[in-house]
């Protein structure tokens, strides 16, 4: 049977990192693009020397390794170098998640997860369908974004306006899921998102039509 893989996305600090934990508690495969973008410039990768020549070695930390809140402060502040940083990053974390996708469809695997913070602005929500959208209200987002982060409000508003609002995100979306309130609440509402794709994606699967 072939690997059906659907899309799972919302904005920064909106909570899709506790909904794909809760995928993968129920056993769902899920293929991390957030952790792939770590590990396409760990060090000596060729992806850190390209970030390195676009953006001086003032973005390495003393051991080497990349550093990411350096990184994020000249990019979110400038929109020319966070297209240079996609142009560096994107493709070498699309052909490794392909890699995991065509491992797990190798193990038999019928259904996976890809969850990726950008899938909307990059035009890939028709390639991951149905299409999961993790979404808290605008004050909830900002106050959770400035606590994760340890940020100023000035900070995390910039780091917000670096990808569409999630109401544009949810305007895409197949299925929404609010987490706004406790994680239990988030959790079982994943759990029903899940089930829902589960019964439509499975029985077609195994449909020998």
């Amino acid at each position: 049977m072939a690997l059906r893989v659907f899309g799972l996305t919302g904005g920064l600090a909106s909570g899709k990192s506790t909904v794909a934990a809760r995928f993968r508690a129920r056993g769902l495969p899920v293929i991390d693009a957030d952790q792939i973008a770590r590990e396409v410039v760990e060090p000596g990768s060729e992806g850190l020397a390209r970030v390195v020549e676009a953006f001086g070695a003032g973005v390495l930390l003393p051991d080497g390794s990349l550093d990411r809140a350096r990184l994020g402060e000249l990019v979110f502040a400038a929109p020319e170098m966070r297209r240079a940083l996609n142009a560096i990053l994107h493709p070498r974390i699309g052909a490794r998640s392909a890699e995991r996708i065509a491992a797990f469809a190798a193990a038999g695997e019928t259904l996976a997860c890809y969850e990726a913070a950008l899938l909307v602005e990059n035009g890939l929500s028709d390639a991951f369908r149905p299409l999961v959208v993790v979404a808290v209200p605008p004050d909830v987002q900002l106050a959770r974004a400035m606590a994760r982060d340890a940020s100023t409000e000035e900070q995390a508003r910039a780091r917000i306006a670096a990808q569409l609002p999630l109401a544009t995100k949810i305007v895409a979306a197949d299925h929404v899921i609010d987490n706004a309130g406790d994680t239990a609440t988030t959790e079982r509402r994943a759990d029903e998102v899940l089930d829902a794709i589960r019964a439509a994606i499975e029985p077609a699967l195994e449909s020998p039509g």
